[in-house]
């Protein structure tokens, strides 16, 4: 079967939505095609290139805002080997800060959440307030040298946008819209912050933190490892889109692969989107093919009724997945009901494992309670489910690692599916080689 002849898919007219998020393919790079090093993976040297260059300087995802409702609470997240603190602030700001008591080098908290008055170190009761300054010091008198000369522990850049905090440890980053830029117009349309938190995971994966992103940009690995989802979306007729330092993907939903033949019957997996529509399955009378563009049509309809505002969002995205990486670390499928985002981030020590973040939100219709947050868990791979396709991905991922140890693999060869896996690791490059890419570099 031709993989790629053209099914029913009709794009969205950006002129449609001049303001919204913009669905307009953009120019592809010119990358080219050369081997992408295995030694990015397996590295320890490149590992600490990384750490140097990328994770020290860029802004980075430390959590959700409603965390972070009311002066002195905090979230403790860590990245790498290190630990930080970011707080709500009585004016309503937020700080960032390294979690560790100046005295004997303790952390002030686990990892997690919480709210405090003060932060006061568990060993010897230094005490420190939400801004971080150094407030008390028992037995100050036996100090010759006094306190510490800084008065408490240096502020890292912190700001929030899209109902998320983001923090960097690079005190001169760059301000954090122009990072970001231009998402903000592709992702505020979805109005993250109407929804809820639904999942809070943290998985022990063996593999590196790029193999993870690897994974979730690209569709070209739907028909191997996922082969149920050929029955649920399109991962042919897909759009990619490169910016500066982040990168997309556009993948219809609720339709069918071209890899597949028709079906005569909906599919479980759309007749599953179909009912969330508020559809009723058992009465349509459209081929399987016009289900996409008729759940598009009903949810525009009826979107009000139900309590969900769909009006600054374009048809697409009333069905489809829009997908996108947020450098270095943020993946995002996000939907006009719902959004699933991974945060992977690199092991302190070993360039073979890493932390994989689910976090899950969904859209609260108007008038309806807003939902208890979950608690966070956190396991290793294998421990338990984390749903059938991601344990799919989860399953395969230490393969991989392993295998790119072999001494038979050179590197990845990238094909135009993986558009965006070459754009990623040009931006790597950016970073990791700031005067260019020199030879013997991987």
């Amino acid at each position: 079967m031709d993989v790629k002849r053209k099914v029913d898919i009709i794009r969205v007219n950006p002129q449609d939505w001049p303001d919204g998020t913009p669905a307009q393919k953009e120019e592809e790079p010119d990358l080219g095609h050369e081997m992408i090093p295995a030694a990015r993976y397996t590295s320890e040297e490149f590992m600490k290139l990384e750490w140097e260059h990328i994770w020290s300087k860029v802004w980075l995802l430390g959590g959700r805002s409603d965390d972070l409702r009311s002066p002195g609470d905090y979230i403790c997240t860590d990245i790498g080997k290190e630990s930080v603190l970011i707080v709500r602030q009585p004016d309503g700001s937020v700080r960032a800060f390294p979690n560790v008591c100046l005295h004997r080098g303790n952390k002030l908290r686990p990892s997690g959440c919480g709210t405090t008055e003060k932060f006061r170190c568990m060993y010897h009761h230094w005490v420190y307030g939400l801004d971080g300054r150094l407030e008390h010091i028992p037995d100050l008198d036996s100090f010759p040298q006094g306190g510490p000369p800084t008065g408490g522990l240096p502020n890292y850049p912190c700001a929030e946008w899209g109902s998320f905090v983001w923090f960097s440890l690079n005190p001169d980053v760059e301000p954090l819209a122009d990072y970001l830029a231009p998402l903000q117009q592709h992702l505020e349309p979805y109005h993250m912050e109407r929804m809820a938190w639904t999942r809070d995971i943290t998985v022990e994966w063996d593999c590196n933190w790029k193999a993870s992103v690897d994974a979730f940009s690209e569709a070209y690995h739907v028909q191997g490892i996922h082969p149920q989802l050929k029955w649920y979306l399109d991962d042919v007729n897909v759009q990619i889109d490169c910016y500066e330092r982040h990168n997309r993907y556009l993948i219809p939903f609720a339709t069918v692969s071209p890899r597949v033949a028709l079906p005569s019957a909906i599919p479980p997996a759309i007749h599953d989107i179909m009912v969330k529509a508020g559809m009723d399955p058992a009465e349509y009378e459209g081929r399987v093919s016009d289900i996409r563009r008729d759940v598009q049509l009903f949810k525009r309809k009826h979107g009000l009724e139900r309590g969900k505002d769909y009006s600054e969002l374009n048809d697409d995205q009333l069905t489809d997945d829009y997908h996108y990486t947020i450098f270095p670390n943020v993946s995002m499928n996000v939907h006009a009901d719902d959004v699933m985002m991974f945060r992977q981030r690199p092991h302190p020590t070993d360039p073979n494992k890493m932390f994989y973040d689910i976090w899950m939100f969904e859209l609260v219709p108007n008038g309806s309670e807003w939902p208890e947050r979950p608690k966070h868990k956190q396991f290793r791979h294998g421990e338990k489910s984390i749903g059938s396709v991601l344990d799919q991905d989860a399953f395969n991922l230490p393969t991989v690692q392993s295998g790119m140890h072999n001494s038979a693999f050179k590197g990845l060869w990238i094909g135009d599916q993986e558009l965006r896996i070459r754009h990623f690791h040009k931006v790597i490059s950016d970073y990791v080689y700031p005067d260019g890419k020199k030879p013997g570099d991987v």
